[in-house]
This record gives C-alpha cells, sequence and structure tokens, in this order.
C-alpha cells in the first residue's frame, strides 16, 4: 500500500510538469541553505526536541509570461519541481527528504528586478528513522517511512546580480506526516531561514513582454452537481490497532463565483472501518449505553475552491449530522488538491482532519455535471 501511495502522488506532481505548456520558457534553478526550529505544537514533542533542523532546498523553475488566460489572472506564477532536505538534528527523527511540485506566486511587480515571492509547495516525503516499537518508540510524528509533506516559502529574489547569478533569501514552514496511515502521526513542523543563490540556465534569453489576458475575470455558469468517490487506509490513534481500508461518498453542488473561484454545499458518507477497534481499544462500547454500532458516518459542509490552471484547491468545513458517538469532534475540516482531466472529470487527494489531528487521505476522483 505505502508503494502505491508513493507512486500516485509521484504521478500526480509528474502531471503538474506535463500539464504545463509545451512552448519553450526560461528556466532557472535554485539552491538554498535553511537552518530553523521545530514547532512544539503538542507536549509529546518535546520527545525530539534535540536541535535546530538544517538542510538544503534545490529548485527547477519555469518562467511563464501569460501564454494562457490563468497565468495573468495570478500574476504570471512559475511553476517548479523541488527537492529539499531536513536534517532534524534529532537521533529520534532522523532526516526528512521530500518532493514537491510548486508554484511561485509573485507578490508585487512581476517586471521589477526586486521581487516578493510566495511559493507553495505540495509532494511527498521519507523519513530515515520512523516508529519502530523495539528500537525507536519515541518518534511519535513518523509511523511510517513514507508520507506527504507541504511548504511555503516567503522569499526576495534578485536575479542576474553576476551575469546569471543571483541571490535570494526568506523564510520557509514545512509539515511532514503520514496523514494518519499508520499510528503514530503527530507529525513534524518547522520553520526555518533559507539563503541562497539562482541561477537562470539560459545563456541569451529572448526579452519578454507580459501577455495580457483577453478572457474576462467575470463568468456565469449554472449551478453545477459533483459526485465524488474516494478511498485509502488508515489507522485508529492506538500504536498497533491495524490498517484498514476505508471509502467516501461525496455529493455537492458548487457555483462559480469567477474564472478563479467557486462555493460548495453537501455532504459526506464516510464508511470507516477503523472506528469500530478505536472505539473497542478505548472501552468505550457499552451494552447498557449503545445497543447498536456502525462504521457510517455522514456530514455535512462548505467549501471554497480556487482554480489555478487545471488545478484546484478546495477548503471545506464540515458538521457529522449522524454518528453513533464523537471522534475527535463533530467538526472537520478537509483540504483538496484537484486535477480537472476535462470539464466534467477530475482526480483528487484529499487530506481530513479534526483541527490539527489528521484522520485520513482520501485518493479518488468524480463528475461534475
Amino acid at each position: 500500500m505505502k508503494k502505491a501511495i508513493l507512486i500516485t502522488l509521484i504521478i500526480h506532481i509528474v502531471s503538474i510538469g506535463y500539464s504545463q505548456s509545451s512552448e519553450k520558457k526560461p528556466s532557472y534553478v535554485q539552491l538554498e541553505y535553511l537552518y530553523g526550529n521545530i514547532i512544539a505544537h503538542s507536549p509529546d514533542s518535546n520527545a525530539f526536541l534535540e536541535g535546530h533542523p538544517e538542510g538544503f532546498i534545490i529548485s527547477w523553475n519555469q518562467k511563464n509570461y501569460g501564454g494562457e488566460h490563468w497565468e495573468s489572472r495570478y500574476n504570471y506564477p512559475d511553476f517548479g519541481i523541488s527537492l529539499s532536505y531536513q536534517d532534524y538534528k534529532s537521533q529520534v527523527l532522523g532526516d526528512l527528504y521530500a518532493l514537491y511540485g510548486h508554484y511561485n506566486f509573485y507578490l508585487l511587480n512581476r517586471k521589477k528586478v526586486n521581487k516578493l515571492i510566495l511559493r507553495t509547495g505540495f509532494g511527498i516525503s521519507y523519513n530515515t528513522n520512523p516508529y519502530d516499537k523495539e528500537h525507536n518508540n519515541k518518534n511519535i510524528a513518523f509511523g511510517s517511512a513514507i508520507g506527504s509533506s507541504t511548504y511555503f516559502k516567503l522569499y526576495y529574489q534578485r536575479e542576474n546580480i553576476l551575469n546569471r547569478l543571483g541571490l535570494n533569501a526568506g523564510l520557509t514552514f514545512i509539515h511532514a506526516s503520514n496523514a494518519n496511515v499508520k499510528s503514530p502521526n503527530n507529525g513534524v513542523n518547522s520553520w526555518a531561514v533559507t539563503l541562497g543563490v539562482n541561477y537562470q540556465l539560459d545563456e541569451n534569453p529572448t526579452p519578454f513582454d507580459l501577455i495580457p489576458s483577453e478572457d474576462p475575470l467575470k463568468y456565469r455558469e449554472p449551478i453545477k452537481l459533483n459526485i465524488a468517490l474516494r478511498g485509502g487506509v488508515n489507522e485508529a490513534e492506538y500504536i498497533g490497532s491495524g490498517m484498514k481500508g476505508f471509502g467516501v461518498l461525496s455529493v455537492y453542488a458548487d457555483k462559480r463565483l469567477s474564472k478563479n473561484s467557486a462555493i460548495q454545499i453537501g455532504s459526506d458518507l464516510y464508511y470507516s472501518p477503523f472506528l469500530e477497534e478505536y472505539y473497542n481499544i478505548a472501552n468505550v462500547k457499552n451494552p447498557d449505553k449503545l445497543t447498536s454500532f456502525t462504521n457510517i458516518r455522514i456530514g455535512g459542509f462548505i467549501g471554497y475552491e480556487q482554480f489555478v490552471n487545471k488545478f484546484s484547491v478546495v477548503g471545506q468545513i464540515g458538521y457529522y449530522l449522524v454518528s453513533d458517538f464523537d471522534y475527535q469532534t463533530k467538526v472537520y475540516e478537509a483540504l483538496t488538491l484537484k486535477r480537472y482531466l476535462n470539464k466534467k472529470w477530475f482526480v483528487a487527494i484529499r487530506l481530513k482532519v479534526h483541527g490539527a489531528d489528521a484522520e485520513t487521505v482520501e485518493f479518488g476522483g468524480g463528475i461534475r455535471f
């Protein structure tokens, strides 16, 4: 199952690159050193707070000047692929390697030599020293070697200071976990300062003009119905309780507000076998108080979807309308990365959490009509 998750995520990242225009565009590489701190987001984190993480981020970036309508609406962001390495300076945590697909969003005038950029990246991670009952039982952050990682980087960039060599510096936040595929799964949040160089790969780049979009931002469309089916495996919070498969059926309506955004309202039906194991281990099941038990939960949610090219990011907040008992809380949140294959069909990866505690990472797709 770990290999299947890894292969799926790699395909998802690589597909981002192939979705870009095949037109020849200038590109550049960055190499940055990072040094920071682990954020102690729970008392249990003290077990591995032994030092200051350090490492590097190396990335390839392709510039966009407006060949497609969506690019000008987001101030012509760069697309890229990045690889990061963190030495957590902890015998408990070991090291973390991560591979991401990312976008660089320019926050100021795109043509200025001094640039302020926000990077958002999503990808896969590999931890060198995951939890082991006998040899590493203090690592409650990573229950498995393979996981997911996201990062955000706000940085200053100046290009071509010395020929094709430039400078960049900023702040980076990195989150890594396995989304509760296997317990334990507290994850690690770290922030770091970064300092590095950028190098333009094109010796004689063609002078560019930013191409404005002639496609109006205002956009009208009837309310659409969506049906999505997702699944995966997860484990109860009790270590060793066993990984179990689950399924999610979502039905919702969406309304486009513009070319860039839409709102959603709908319902989730969860089939979650891990709940029964969690319930039994916690000694909550009591025949006098509970005459029946099912692994079914139904939630209602509202959401917001932001479109970037053929991709979109969806944030949702929901409330369990039907459940035999409260697992964590009645409120849940979800963050989804979607890839539209055409006007109707899409594939998606969704992370579902209760506050700071992840419950599942879901893989699947659906139809919009």
